[in-house]
C-alpha cells in the first residue's frame, strides 16, 4: 500500500469525536486521536495514563500499517455504529511520554 492510499484511508478518521487504536512495538491497545494527515506523516493525539493529558506526535506514513480493531466500536452517536475502527501498526516503539 502506498502512502497515498494509507492517506486516503486515513483522512476519514480525522475526528475529534473519533478514536482509532494503535500498536507499537512496545505497548499495544493504546487509543488515540487522529488530528492531522498529508502524504507523508500521521498525527496523532495518544491517550496517556494521565487523565486530560495526550501526547502529541507524528509518525511517518512508511512506518506505518493499517489494519482495523475488531475488538472496538465507534463513538460518535450521531453516526451509525460501526463495530469496527482503525488500527495503525507502528514499526517502533512508542516515543517517550514527556510530563
Amino acid at each position: 500500500m502506498t502512502t497515498e492510499d494509507k492517506e486516503k484511508v486515513i483522512r476519514p478518521w480525522i475526528d475529534p469525536q473519533e478514536r482509532v487504536t494503535v500498536r507499537f512495538l512496545d505497548e499495544q491497545g493504546v487509543s488515540a486521536q487522529v488530528t492531522d494527515c498529508n502524504d507523508a506523516l500521521v498525527t496523532l493525539s495518544i491517550e496517556t495514563r494521565v487523565p486530560y493529558m495526550n501526547q502529541h506526535t507524528s509518525i511517518p506514513l512508511s512506518q506505518v500499517e493499517l489494519s482495523e480493531d475488531l475488538s472496538h466500536y465507534t463513538r460518535d452517536p450521531d453516526r451509525p455504529l460501526a463495530r469496527r475502527r482503525l488500527m495503525l501498526v507502528v514499526h517502533e516503539n512508542r516515543p517517550p511520554i514527556i510530563y
